[in-house]
């Protein structure tokens, strides 16, 4: 299991991925411009750690990923990973899968939302990755494939056959995954996966607009938000209600909900300070 990162975000040095911070905001780029940023063993125990560091971090309140050169991310490094798979056995095979899946853990355990700035190439574990995150925004451009029946795979990789039919319906993440297809940014709208479109130049700048205000938001209650979407997924509407109670409840009791009250009070807004 990948260990969480023991420095803050703002003094690591990213090996195999591209991190900056602007303010209270973390941008991941996938950084293998000539190849179309596919991952390797590194960069997907990397992109784990720095997804499980945010919770020890309280500085980061949004996070972006994106990929370099006008594409997202490939999916696996063909040579660098597909190529010793196929040489390993059983037990390498299952070590290697459960690898993966930390980093969808991580970036739904990590508390601050996180957006991916999505275009050209969104394919197999870069399709995952967009996936994974909390929202999408995408490109006309954009090329959305779960690819992995393609490859001679079962579509249920890193928590697809879970997490793909909330978004987009069971119907449509079953003919996904069953036929491995491209799904186009426009389509990619229309059916919920992208939030919202932008141009291929603005796309980064749009994902990272929409994080800064999210940033400016109520710290405890966004992580509150996210968890709460986590975790309602297995319950009752009963259970989910008596959850939400709880949660709310504790989101009364931060200074930011005070702020609030008082600058509605004031006729002003609110400025958060994320306690």
């Amino acid at each position: 299991m990948t260990k969480p990162l023991s420095t803050p975000l703002s003094a690591y040095a990213a090996q195999h991925v591209r991190l900056t911070i602007a303010g209270a905001v973390a941008t991941i780029t996938l950084d293998r411009p000539e190849r179309k940023n596919p991952l390797t063993f590194e960069s997907y125990a990397e992109l784990a750690g720095i997804f499980r560091a945010t919770a020890h971090d309280k500085t980061i309140k949004a996070m972006v990923i994106t990929g370099a050169g006008g594409n997202f991310c490939s999916g696996g490094d063909v040579f660098e990973i597909i190529k010793p798979l196929t040489e390993m056995g059983a037990s390498g095979l299952l070590d290697f899968t459960r690898m993966t899946g930390e980093v969808v853990k991580a970036m739904r355990a990590a508390p601050p939302p996180i957006i991916a700035a999505v275009d050209g190439v969104c394919a197999g574990a870069g399709a995952i990755l967009a996936m994974a995150s909390d929202m999408r925004i995408g490109t006309a451009n954009a090329k959305v494939a779960f690819l992995f029946n393609r490859v001679g795979l079962g579509g249920c990789d890193m928590g697809a056959c879970a997490m793909l039919p909330r978004i987009v319906g069971q119907g449509r993440a079953a003919e996904l995954l069953f036929t491995g297809r491209v799904l186009g940014g426009e389509e990619a709208e229309r059916w919920g996966f992208f939030n919202r479109l932008a141009t291929p130049a603005k796309v980064l700048d749009e994902a990272q607009t929409l994080a800064g205000a999210l940033a400016a938001g109520p710290t405890f209650g966004n992580a509150m938000t996210k968890r709460m979407l986590e975790m309602e997924w297995a319950m009752s509407v009963e259970t989910a209600i008596e959850a939400e109670a709880v949660a709310q409840a504790l989101c009364m009791e931060t200074e930011d909900f005070v702020r609030a009250y008082r600058a509605f009070a004031d006729k002003r807004k609110p400025v958060f300070e994320g306690n």
